[in-house]
């Protein structure tokens, strides 16, 4: 019975994109006993998955964990993060490894350069590669996301109004540079044909409740709340749950996006200084979900960066300020009225 040891260490979005390979793993392989290693700050993730047999999380350091690992004898390690530590991890345990191949030079070119030599190709399917010379395929089921059966739904908490039909805007995002201005978000919200709820975490609650209250004034005092921030008020796993009965997901590039993925909502994506070539868009496998992407196209400093900075390097934000809210808009209602 071979046993894997997977590893990835970070984020949210990227551990949930590393899913389909716990999955085909577990399933293709014959007895296969599959353990995820990852950072405690993330043990949500990946805390209900039952293709996973063990969890191993890491507080601050990998010594944490050495004498655990080597004790479980593992037969392959399934290496999705491959960096320094995982490679000073895989020489103290000895064991057979596969590694993910980052293509860092590549999207340093296209960052650096704007030279796209990156392959057309979904993270997810570069992945699965790793592991490909075991036998195991892409088996086109999508991206997994589980919520445990005792997290209640906070559906029932939201306001009157909201538990029908909503809309969630993910308006958070780990940099600045991925995050449309609150003001273009205001403007959005306001012409949404649906009650709209804010998510993200702790730290975009106050930017949620100056959007809120802009779009609520804005619409009239006099009407029913339309719009509610959910910003830090959740968990992640609940928050997942509004994701899964929202009629709809509009979302920067984030975690929750790809939660929304695996959920196999329909996603408008706004894209600012990261770009879908990086391969890291909306994931349904063989799935055909409607879903659109908002990029400001042949922008020359686009992209800035792999991963985003907490203001614009040259000073306009472009990206996201140039940004057409209103066909954003008609995205959203077209899809809310099932065109």
């Amino acid at each position: 019975m071979p046993k894997f040891l997977i590893i990835r260490f970070s984020s949210i979005g990227d551990i949930v994109l590393t899913s389909p390979v716990v999955r085909c793993l577990k399933q293709q392989m014959k007895g296969a006993e599959v353990h995820f290693l990852t950072k405690k700050s993330f043990a949500s993730v990946i805390e209900h998955n039952p293709f996973i047999d063990k969890k191993i999380f890491i507080e601050k350091e990998l010594n944490e964990v050495i004498d655990e690992l080597k004790k479980e004898k593992y037969d392959f390690i399934i290496d999705l993060h491959h960096n320094l530590r995982t490679l000073m991890l895989k020489r103290k345990l000895g064991v057979k490894s596969f590694s993910f191949d980052k293509l860092n030079f590549d999207k340093w070119l296209l960052v650096n350069f704007k030279i796209n030599r990156l392959p057309n190709v979904h993270i997810v399917d570069r992945y699965i590669e790793t592991v490909k010379t075991l036998g195991v395929v892409n088996d086109g089921k999508g991206l997994d996301y589980f919520v445990g059966a005792h997290v209640e739904s906070p559906v029932e908490k939201l306001p009157e109004g909201f538990q029908a039909r909503y809309v969630a805007f993910v308006i958070g995002a780990k940099h600045n540079t991925k995050k449309l201005p609150a003001e273009k978000i205001i403007s959005i919200c306001k012409k949404i044909n649906q009650p709209v709820i804010l998510l993200g975490g702790k730290e975009d609650f106050g930017i949620g409740e100056s959007i809120a209250s802009a779009v609520q004034r804005q619409i009239s005092n006099l009407k029913p709340q339309t719009i509610f921030n959910a910003c830090g008020k959740f968990s992640l796993n609940e928050s997942a749950l509004l994701i899964k009965q929202a009629t709809k997901v509009i979302t920067h590039d984030t975690g929750l996006m790809h939660i929304a993925a695996a959920f196999k909502k329909e996603i408008i994506s706004v894209w600012g200084n990261t770009v879908p070539e990086f391969g890291m868009y909306p994931y349904y496998g063989e799935f055909k979900i409607r879903n659109s992407k908002f990029e400001i196209q042949n922008l020359p400093c686009r992209p800035c960066s792999k991963i985003g900075f907490d203001k614009c390097p040259k000073g306009h934000f472009k990206c996201m300020v140039d940004q057409d809210e209103n066909k954003i808009v008609e995205e959203v209602n077209k899809i809310s009225s099932g065109s």
